[in-house]
């Protein structure tokens, strides 16, 4: 049976990708959502029906890898798509932020998204597609968000590596690498009005958008996609100019 999988679908970005892939793609003929809360996981397939395939799991927790590798050997999924969209930031000076959800950000945008990949990729078959939610945070280091910015670092360097790893099975690794969204990340992250001089400025990318055009540029087996002319330049100069000057300029 043809899947995709899909990580933090319950809300925002997790949400559009799946509402994108029952539009855009007729071959898929499960889409296995993934995230905590389990009343929106069921809200998504009262809205889409018997396509979806609720899985509910912690993925900071130590048990859901075992839970995730038995349900697709015993569904018999073939994975054609992987969306490694679960994550969260928190913006605050690091000692303030604090050692649990410092961890927690690693545990989870970092290691989580390295356990299901590692699950998945046994059964995906040649030509099959991942797409790891990225972030413009990756492009630089930034104060404020130390953590949140390292682990998507991270991100970026294990989806161009593991690009290249799978190109002779043409499985292709897209990083998607959104700027700041209104979803449910933003009060998660402690950021609201009058918080970061940065978040109250910058232009904000449509979700919807940006789940479609991330799908786009998986077909078209690129290695990065970044939305928005403003973001585009923005990773292009942190490609350019010394870090320590980006992280002056990007203050958050």
């Amino acid at each position: 049976m043809k899947t995709a999988i899909i990580t933090g679908a319950s809300s925002g970005l997790g949400a559009e990708f799946v509402k994108s892939v029952i539009k855009n793609n007729n071959e898929i003929e499960k889409i296995v959502v993934i995230a905590r809360r389990a009343e929106r996981l069921k809200s998504l397939k009262e809205s889409y029906g018997d396509i979806i395939y609720p899985l509910p799991l912690d993925l900071t927790s130590d048990a859901f890898a075992k839970t995730l590798e038995e349900t697709i050997k015993k569904e018999n999924f073939e994975i054609v798509l992987l969306i490694n969209n679960a994550g969260f930031g928190k913006l605050g000076n690091f000692e303030d932020i604090g050692a649990k959800d410092n961890a927690m950000m690693v545990r989870l945008n970092c290691e989580a998204l390295n356990t299901v990949t590692s699950i998945c990729l046994p059964f995906m078959p040649d030509g099959a597609e991942i797409i790891n939610t990225c972030s413009i945070a990756s492009f630089a280091p930034n104060i404020r968000m130390a953590t949140y910015c390292s682990t998507k670092a991270y991100v970026m360097s294990l989806s161009r590596a593991l690009r290249e790893e799978l190109k002779p099975r043409n499985i292709n690794v897209l990083a998607c690498c959104p700027g700041p969204m209104d979803t449910e990340f933003l009060p998660v992250a402690n950021i609201k009005r009058g918080t970061s001089r940065a978040f109250d400025t910058l232009p904000r990318v449509n979700v919807a958008e940006m789940a479609e055009k991330s799908l786009k540029a998986s077909k078209k087996r690129r290695a990065v996609y970044t939305n928005k002319p403003f973001y585009k330049f923005y990773r292009f100069v942190a490609k350019l100019l010394p870090h320590s000057l980006v992280m002056k300029m990007a203050r958050t």
